[in-house]
């Protein structure tokens, strides 16, 4: 039994399966074929047996690409680049069927944060501001109340709720002992989320209405 580790020495023999020893299969050589190469292009699976010089000098004269033509060794090349496997252009295979916006739907929040839910939120958040009749840009008379609340721009009234209950908790007077600063930072939050709601409770009025009116027509 070979050692543990040990590693065959290059051509080892390699000695067919069969029970009785066989011959190398090159013209009139008599010793023993212990060695064994593809027989051809077409049979990668079936052997010739040689003894080792003769497998040496069929190896060294072996040419999978002889006979044939630019064309079919391109192709050949182009199928060992996908391991003989078919294969389709990008965007062919369910490139017809549309999106489908729940298969991103996240009900636990596992995406909380990640540049994938920032990217829903807003295309949402843009969505709702489109049909509120909101700008694409935040208003001037906003754009103060939103740097001290530090929100971005399209937004959406959950968003903005929950920024000022954060704000509201860290800003109170309880928390930081009387502190008169933080209770100026906190009439500055009060006055800049009172401006923000109202012009948000403005267009979700004017999207509710707008979607009456649709209905009843």
């Amino acid at each position: 039994m070979p050692r543990r580790g040990t590693r065959s020495a290059a051509y080892a023999p390699q000695r067919p399966l069969s029970a009785e020893p066989r011959g190398c299969d090159s013209p009139g050589c008599a010793a023993a074929g212990e060695f064994r190469a593809p027989r051809s292009r077409q049979a990668l699976d079936e052997y010739l047996w040689f003894c080792l010089p003769h497998v040496r000098e069929y190896n060294a004269a072996w040419d999978f690409y002889r006979g044939m033509s630019a064309g079919e060794i391109e192709g050949h090349l182009r199928q060992d680049t996908a391991w003989q496997r078919p294969t389709w252009p990008l965007g062919r295979l369910g490139g017809q069927s549309r999106f489908d916006p729940e298969a991103l739907r996240d009900p636990l929040g596992a995406l909380h944060g990640t540049p994938l839910h920032e990217a829903r939120r807003r295309r949402q958040a843009e969505a709702a501001a489109r049909a509120g009749g909101l700008p694409a840009v935040p208003p001037p008379e906003l754009r103060a109340a939103l740097d001290v609340l530090g929100l971005d721009w399209p937004l959406e009234q959950p968003a903005l709720r929950a920024r000022y209950k954060e704000l509201a908790k860290r800003l109170h007077p309880d928390a930081n002992g009387g502190d008169r600063g933080a209770e100026e930072q906190l009439k500055d939050v009060n006055r800049a989320y009172s401006l923000v709601r109202a012009r948000l409770g403005a267009a979700a009025a004017r999207a509710r209405a707008a979607g009456a009116e649709a209905a009843a027509s």
